[in-house]
């Protein structure tokens, strides 16, 4: 709801928060396979595709929040506003099918990493990160937003912790990391493997997750010094956090492109934590696959309540966090009780992310840009031009994979 919040009194600082919690969309289990399979199977080349991606997601972020701030409604809420019943359903279908490839990416990831410390089978682990995520939900529902974001910045403080400890250890050669900055594919897989960490990066839940966690926050703060404020700080907040997703993001890839290239472990990151544990020793490996569920246990909490906000917003139907927990949580098992080689189903789920981008950029921009809505904060021409660069870019990227897959 929004909140009266003309005479914020508490320091920047204490204001920030938010875009730590949708950070955690952006180093989930889905970004450690699809960046330990890009650094295992083209060493440093897709190093420019985690910094584009990163930019990218930071200018977006901005965006949903913004939008929060100065309309006090989510963005799933601003589009249900805007459209009529066939097309909200139609809408909420295809962001329901993005709530479940990102949960089956988060859950896989916790199991994963649950078998690699305690060898528990993975349909079990699988079970444990849904029963963990359902705790940490109803504390964020009943002790608040600001407990929430403590508890999942603390997984964030693990997670880089976690995939920063063998870089470390054992730096890479920063010519050949430098070499990855420049722009370029390497086949079919490549571009594959590029549009996963697009989509692992620029997640369609965090887009529309973020505009609702700044509205909860900061309200809807009339225009004046009051809302320039909170806008400036939100810069700060998401450009901070994605300082940190960004770094975590190339520590995994170059990691696997270190300690992986070469070993015949078909970039999976059972075969990246045996790799690290060969090369660095089994402490390091232990942090790796530490900050693996850490990553997995925030992100399916965040993807959860991202879920459930995209169906109040859309459908008007309000399912409680545990509801919403359960229904996603079941695709991930299924997958798991199959039998699917997990890693590969992770890198999957990040392909379908990708293609649900469009759906959340493009009325994201639009709506930023309408000066009705948004009054003097809407888009500059700079801006929205390169919010449509970024959804033209992503989507072509898609259609490129389609062809070279299917042509």
């Amino acid at each position: 709801m929004a909140q009266d919040t003309q005479v914020p009194v508490k320091p920047s600082w204490y204001l920030l928060g938010p875009a730590f919690v949708a950070a955690i969309a952006y180093v989930d289990p889905g970004n450690v396979a699809a960046n330990v399979s890009a650094g295992a199977k083209f060493g440093y080349l897709l190093v420019w595709v985690i910094i584009a991606a990163n930019v990218m997601a930071g200018l977006v972020q901005y965006l949903s929040a913004k939008l929060g701030l100065v309309t006090g409604r989510s963005l799933p809420e601003t589009v249900g506003a805007h459209s009529r019943t066939p097309t909200r359903i139609a809408y909420w279908l295809q962001a329901e099918l993005v709530a479940m490839a990102t949960d089956l990416a988060e859950v896989v990831g916790g199991a994963i990493a649950l078998h690699l410390i305690f060898r528990l089978p993975l349909l079990l682990g699988g079970l444990i990160t849904g029963l963990v995520s359902m705790a940490l939900l109803v504390i964020g529902d009943r002790r608040g937003p600001r407990i929430f974001e403590q508890v999942t910045s603390g997984l964030l403080a693990i997670i880089a912790i976690g995939f920063l400890a063998s870089l470390v250890v054992a730096p890479p050669p920063p010519t050949a990391v430098a070499e990855g900055l420049l722009p370029r594919f390497d086949g079919t897989e490549s571009v594959l493997l590029a549009t996963a960490i697009l989509g692992a990066t620029v997640m369609p839940h965090a887009v529309y997750l973020h505009s609702g966690l700044s509205r909860d926050r900061h309200g809807q703060p009339e225009p004046g010094p009051v809302r320039r404020r909170l806008l400036r700080v939100t810069r700060w907040d998401v450009g901070l956090a994605m300082l940190v997703a960004g770094t975590v993001n190339l520590a995994m890839l170059v990691v696997a492109a270190t300690n992986l290239r070469g070993h015949d472990t078909s970039g999976s990151i059972e075969g990246a934590h045996t790799a690290v544990g060969d090369a660095l020793g089994p402490t390091v490996a232990l942090f790796f696959a530490i900050g693996l569920l850490a990553s997995g246990l925030a992100s399916t909490s965040v993807g959860a309540y991202a879920g459930a906000m995209i169906m109040q917003g859309l459908l008007r139907v309000t399912v409680p966090l545990l509801w919403r927990r359960v229904v996603t949580l079941v695709p991930a098992l299924v997958i798991l009780a199959v039998g699917v080689d997990p890693s590969r189903a992770l890198v999957i789920s990040q392909v379908v992310l990708s293609f649900g981008i469009p759906f959340a950029l493009v009325p994201l921009i639009r709506l930023t840009s309408d000066r009705a809505l948004m009054g003097a904060d809407a888009n500059r021409p700079l801006t929205s031009a390169l919010g449509w660069t970024v959804t033209a870019v992503i989507s072509l990227l898609n259609m490129v994979l389609l062809y070279l897959t299917f042509g």
